[in-house]
C-alpha cells in the first residue's frame, strides 16, 4: 500500500474544501439544521453537476465514476471538517447496500438515480432496540403474491424523513433479508426526531403491509449487512477525522489569540499540555482511518478488524477533542453563538453510530479470536 495521498487526491481535497467553505459555511449550517428537509437542494444539485461526488464509488456502468473508498474518505473528511448538511452519508449506505448485495436488477433500476444525485437513498437497519447486530433485526417481511410486504418499525434511519428509496433490513422464513422500498409506498409513516446533532437528521420510520422487493437472495441480508456496517464504520471515521482536525485547528487558533494576564492562552502549560495530547489523538485516528480506507478500497481480508479498530478509536479521538475545544475557549465554547458545540454534538451522536467504542472493542476481540 502506499502510506501517502496521490497528487489527485490531494486535488480532490483541495478542491471539495473549497467548494464546502463556500457552500457549507457555519452559516449556511446553522441555516440549514433548522428546516425540515435539513439541506439545500441548490448545493445539493451541484454536488451532483459540477463535482460528481453522489456517484463518486458507484461503477461507471451503473452511471458512477468508479472511485474506491480512499476517494470517499477525502471527501467525507471534507464533509465532517465542514459539518455539510446534506443525504450523502446516507447514500453511501444504501449504495454500498445495494452494489454488495448480488443483484444486477436492483444496480440497474437504482444506482443511476443515486449516482445523479435525482434519488435520495437511504439504509433503513436499526430498530427501537437500538442494536447493530443480527439480532436487532426482528421486522418481519411476509411473501405477498410475486414480492414481499413489510411490517414494522425502524428508527435512527439517517434521512429517512425525505428518501425516496428505502434499503429495508427484515427477516424472512430464510433468516435476514434486504428489501428496496419506494419511499412513496403504501403503509409508510414518517416521524422526524429530536435528536442531539440538528446537522443529521433521523427518522422513525413505520411500515405496514407495505409493498417491497427482494434485494439479492432470500436469506442473504445478513451477509451483506456485515460487510455494509464495516464499510459505514470505516466511513464514519473518515468524517470523525475530519471533524477532530478542525476542532484541533480551531483550538490552537484560539489558544494563539486569546490573552490573559498579558500572554497568549496558549503559552500556559494546562493549555499547552491539552493542545499536544489533541495533536496526538488526531495523528493517530488519521492513521487509523486511513488504513482502513485502504482495506475497504481493497476489500481485503483485514476490513472486519481495521473497522472496529477504527470506529472505536476515531470515535472516542474526534469526542475527546471536541469536548477539549470547548475546554480551552472556555465560557465563549459554551455558548449557541459559538461552533464548538455544533462539533461535540456530532462527535457525540457518531460515537454512538453503528455501535459505541465498547461495542466495537468487543467485535474486535470476536474477530480477532480473544
Amino acid at each position: 500500500m502506499n502510506f501517502a495521498f496521490t497528487e489527485e487526491q490531494e486535488q480532490l481535497r483541495e478542491f471539495v474544501r473549497s467548494f464546502l467553505e463556500d457552500k457549507s459555511s457555519e452559516a449556511a449550517v446553522r441555516e440549514q439544521m433548522e428546516t425540515e428537509k435539513g439541506y439545500d437542494d441548490a448545493v445539493w444539485s451541484q454536488m451532483a453537476e459540477q463535482l460528481g461526488l453522489q456517484s463518486m464509488i458507484i461503477p461507471e456502468e451503473y452511471g458512477g465514476q468508479g472511485f474506491g473508498f480512499v476517494e470517499l474518505g477525502v471527501v467525507l473528511e471534507e464533509m465532517g471538517r465542514s459539518l455539510l448538511c446534506a443525504p450523502f452519508f446516507s447514500g453511501v449506505l444504501a449504495s454500498s447496500a445495494i452494489m454488495h448485495a448480488d443483484d444486477d436488477d436492483a444496480k440497474k433500476a437504482h444506482l443511476a438515480g443515486i449516482a445523479s444525485g435525482e434519488t435520495i437513498a437511504a439504509l433503513a437497519f436499526t430498530e427501537e432496540n437500538g442494536r447493530w447486530d443480527e439480532a436487532g433485526v426482528t421486522m418481519e417481511a411476509t411473501s405477498s403474491g410475486d414480492g414481499h410486504t413489510l411490517s414494522g418499525t425502524k428508527s435512527f434511519v439517517i434521512d429517512g424523513h425525505l428518501a425516496d428509496l428505502l434499503v429495508v433490513a427484515a427477516r424472512t422464513g430464510a433468516g435476514v433479508s434486504l428489501f428496496t422500498v419506494a419511499g412513496g409506498a403504501s403503509g409508510i409513516a414518517r416521524e422526524s426526531l429530536a435528536t442531539m446533532d440538528q446537522t443529521r437528521k433521523q427518522a422513525r420510520i413505520t411500515f405496514d403491509n407495505t409493498p417491497a422487493t427482494l434485494l439479492g437472495s432470500d436469506g442473504a441480508g445478513w451477509s451483506t449487512m456485515a460487510t455494509v456496517l464495516d464499510l459505514a464504520a470505516v466511513a464514519l471515521a473518515a468524517e470523525q477525522v475530519g471533524g477532530a482536525q478542525f476542532v484541533l485547528e480551531m483550538a490552537v487558533q484560539y489558544a494563539k489569540d486569546r490573552v490573559q494576564f498579558g500572554r497568549p492562552i496558549g503559552s500556559f502549560q494546562a493549555i499547552k499540555h491539552k493542545c499536544a495530547d489533541m495533536l496526538l489523538e488526531v495523528e493517530s485516528a488519521k492513521s487509523a482511518a486511513y488504513y482502513a480506507l485502504w482495506c475497504a478500497s481493497e476489500m481485503n481480508d483485514e476490513l472486519p478488524e481495521v473497522a472496529s479498530l477504527a470506529k472505536a478509536y476515531c470515535s472516542e479521538a474526534y469526542f475527546h477533542a471536541a469536548a477539549e475545544n470547548i475546554q480551552i475557549h472556555g465560557g465563549i465554547g459554551f455558548t449557541w453563538e459559538h461552533p464548538a458545540h455544533l462539533y461535540f454534538k456530532r462527535a457525540k451522536s457518531s460515537e454512538l453510530m453503528f455501535g459505541d467504542p465498547t461495542y466495537h472493542r468487543e467485535l474486535l476481540a470476536q474477530r480477532i479470536g480473544l
